[in-house]
């Protein structure tokens, strides 16, 4: 990653701090800011998927979970002022929490699950009554129809004569996608509530017990369902594989840990249809998640990639859209007995 420049620093007056990169996001270049050792401050570059706006809802969003007692990160204005400074793009400051981050939940330790979901429970009920009109909002979020059709639309495409050998195993791919999007469970229709929108287990900041203290990475907060919000997170939470691998499984008692402790702090807040809508929206958000791995092999423009695994983008984004279409079959298999733990 490229260091900020050191005019960004100055904007918040740590021109001479030092700086370490914090590795593992898919999308927004992350670096700790140090001061004698000992961490001060988070600066991030956004994505261009971002406005700049975004972070006047960071600002708004976080100051009401303060409000209400629960931890989180902070933004940090400028020297004078501003939410954020331009320099090459779009730079922010939020302030440092203590703590650790995992990139799966322990089959053998529920517990991690158990207290993320009381975290999330407890995020829910604090914005429920959030009275905030969002100033950035990304279009297309788990809108699924369209990111199938952004797959047809590859698929469709002509086959060059130099096209990459990832392209053409994307093509095969591409087609089980679409037919497992067939087969996906209907969504009820509920409402839209404010969300926190990437509540993927690596944005949980832990401390030892374990225990989970406060939610990272608010760029995604805006309005949502339920369906995407817990399903998208149990999609992450409940496969003991990282997303970079080919195989992957849903973890039965890792998501009956989770939505146990969430419901038991935010289920009424739910109706009937939201929480059935949880399982759904989960092997639905697998399927869309493929889609969109599986786009970006062809496109290779958008997630961040590994270096040190996968000797291009393309191939890390082949194997992860493998994993993603192989959770959402595992998914399917134990539907039932997700929706059991769901209805209590």
């Amino acid at each position: 990653m490229t260091l900020p420049p050191a005019e960004v620093l100055a904007a918040w007056g740590w021109a001479d701090a030092d700086l370490e990169p914090i590795t593992g996001g898919l999308i927004n270049a992350t670096f700790a800011v140090r001061r004698g050792g000992e961490p001060i401050a988070v600066v991030q570059k956004l994505h261009t998927v971002f406005g700049p706006d975004v972070n006047l809802d960071i600002d708004a969003v976080t100051t009401h979970l303060a409000a209400h007692g629960l931890e989180t990160p902070r933004l940090i204005r400028t020297r004078d002022g501003a939410a954020w400074a331009e320099n090459g793009g779009c730079w922010r400051a939020l302030s440092w929490v203590d703590g650790h981050t995992i990139h799966k939940v322990p089959v053998d330790n529920p517990h991690y699950a158990a207290t993320g979901g009381e975290l999330v429970g407890r995020f829910h009920r604090a914005v429920a009554d959030l009275d905030h009109r969002y100033h950035f909002t990304r279009a297309g979020v788990h809108d699924t129809a369209l990111h199938l059709q952004r797959l047809r639309d590859r698929l469709a495409s002509a086959v060059a004569p130099d096209e990459p050998a990832t392209v053409t195993e994307a093509r095969a791919l591409g087609v089980e996608i679409l037919a497992a999007a067939e087969t996906l469970p209907p969504l009820p229709e509920t409402a839209r509530r404010h969300v926190h929108g990437d509540l993927k287990i690596s944005n949980v900041m832990f401390r030892p017990g374990p225990r989970a203290v406060c939610l990272l990475d608010l760029d995604t907060v805006g309005l949502g369902t339920l369906a995407f919000e817990l399903g998208d997170a149990m999609r992450s939470w409940c496969n003991p594989h990282l997303e970079d691998h080919n195989t992957a499984r849903f973890e039965l008692s890792i998501f009956a840990a989770a939505m146990g402790a969430w419901r038991e702090v935010a289920g009424a807040l739910a109706t009937r249809d939201e929480l059935t809508s949880v399982v759904s929206g989960l092997e639905t958000v697998c399927v869309e998640l493929a889609a969109r791995f599986c786009v970006d092999v062809f496109d290779d423009a958008y997630f961040g990639w590994d270096p040190a695994r996968f000797r291009s983008r393309r191939e890390h984004d082949l194997v992860r859209a493998r994993g993603q279409l192989t959770l959402g079959a595992s998914v399917r298999e134990q539907r039932d007995a997700a929706l059991a733990i769901m209805l209590g």
